[in-house]
């Protein structure tokens, strides 16, 4: 077929496309190794001269036809699975960072993310300056030092829900020769494809709206192949100079384009075997198929249910980009104008006491660690997440202390709003 697919319909086709006679389900491939008839060619896999199977924790068919499907979504060349998003996140920079190397990241992003960076990374000479992703590009551009190899945001930040200016921070990076990296989570590639806008690196905690049910942990890495590492080798090592582990191969020079994620399955995966399971990939493919159908809800009833918490006399505030008085309305225009994800960030009037009584009083909104789920569900970082922090220790993270995420499913948004109408009536006069 010629003619260019719709989004809609590369969820449920791309990435495996079965013959004559073959599944018409994606095959589980719950097998740890593969046999092989002589032993040559089982030594010229390992030598990467080969492309092949050998062991489920560097890759398996099942990850590698899901991953592809991610890939064609995203619009990128290359792509893998890992076992979770945090670990997604982590492959992708170390991939190209090492001990003395330096990488910039908005500030704003998922804590997890950036305790990985402020503390981890920190631990292994991975030195890391956060920056207010609302910079202007001389402030981002002062950042930048001789040992700068990336720049990282989100695109929907968590739990704030700011969008990130992908255009501003890919214009930058670029001009310092580095690549953008950008978790694009909440968005998912059906609300938005960073690639097009510039950015070099895509991630996902698959966990998320791409499973949508909440039934595997995952995340992913897909790379779009536009970045020139050779044109900076000396920046990239790494990728551009002789591979000792591999007999001196040369990434960039052996494999083109697929360089970055081949470096990054070949060598991370080999050693920190952050591989997802056969099963959770399957999984992970039967939420994709219906990921347009799911954004597209939860995208308008988080309109409904936002428009609603903004018109309320007990809501102090409401951040939510699709919005027309958000502070982030026309980027959101800009980078998701069909609609961003169901996911927003309010806090209520009074004190704590009263975001507790409304939690407590929802019926169909659960109190839940997650987010981006067929379930709405709500946080409240202050009192869960980031109990151990004092409030100015909280404002000092970027997170307000009234600020509660919700996250809105497939419910119908009338019965959610009526839930959290009723909630509110609790809170305030119980």
């Amino acid at each position: 077929m010629s003619r260019k697919l719709s989004i809609g319909t590369k969820c449920v086709h791309e990435g495996y496309k079965p013959g004559n006679g073959e599944p018409r389900q994606m095959p589980i491939v719950q097998s740890t190794t593969f046999k092989y008839d002589d032993s040559d060619a089982m030594g010229r896999l390992f030598d990467l001269e080969d492309a092949g199977y050998f062991y489920t924790r560097l890759q398996n068919p099942t990850n590698d036809m899901v991953a592809a499907r991610l890939c064609a979504l995203e619009g990128g060349v290359a792509g893998m699975l890992t076992s979770s998003g945090q670990a997604a996140n982590f492959f992708a920079c170390f991939n190209i960072c090492t001990a003395g190397d330096h990488m910039i990241s908005t500030a704003g992003i998922y804590g997890g993310t950036f305790n990985l960076f402020n503390a981890t990374f920190r631990k292994m000479g991975i030195d890391v300056t956060f920056v207010d992703q609302n910079c202007s590009e001389e402030e981002l551009n002062a950042l930048f030092k001789p040992n700068t190899k990336l720049v990282f945001g989100e695109t929907l930040s968590n739990p704030a829900v700011r969008v990130l200016d992908i255009e501003k921070f890919a214009r930058v990076a670029h001009a310092h020769g580095v690549p953008l990296i950008v978790d694009n989570t909440f968005p998912t590639p059906v609300k938005c494809r960073p690639f097009e806008f510039g950015a070099d690196i895509v991630t996902h905690s698959t966990t998320k709206y791409i499973d949508g049910h909440g039934t595997s942990v995952g995340g992913a890495i897909i790379d779009s192949g536009n970045f020139d590492w050779q044109a900076h080798a000396d920046k990239f090592p790494g990728l551009c100079e002789p591979d000792p582990t591999y007999h001196g191969l040369v990434y960039t020079e052996k494999f083109g384009k697929a360089a970055y994620i081949t470096k990054a399955t070949s060598q991370l995966m080999r050693d920190y075997g952050a591989i997802q399971s056969p099963q959770n990939a399957f999984y992970l493919n039967l939420g994709l198929q219906t990921l347009h159908l799911r954004m597209d809800r939860v995208s308008a009833s988080g309109l409904k249910v936002a428009q609603f918490l903004k018109s309320h006399p007990m809501v102090d505030w409401i951040l939510y980009p699709g919005l027309e008085d958000d502070s982030d309305y026309a980027l959101a225009q800009k980078y998701l104008p069909d609609g961003c994800c169901g996911v927003m960030a309010f806090g209520l009037k009074g004190g704590r006491e009263n975001f507790i009584r409304f939690m407590d009083s929802l019926k169909l909104v659960t109190i839940e660690t997650h987010v981006a789920d067929c379930y709405s569900c709500i946080l409240h970082p202050a009192s869960h997440t980031h109990r151990q922090l004092t409030d100015e220790q909280l404002r000092d993270a970027g997170i307000d202390p009234s600020l509660m995420r919700l996250s809105i499913g497939l419910e119908d948004s009338q019965d959610l709003i009526a839930d959290i109408s009723e909630a509110l009536d609790c809170a305030f006069s119980c």
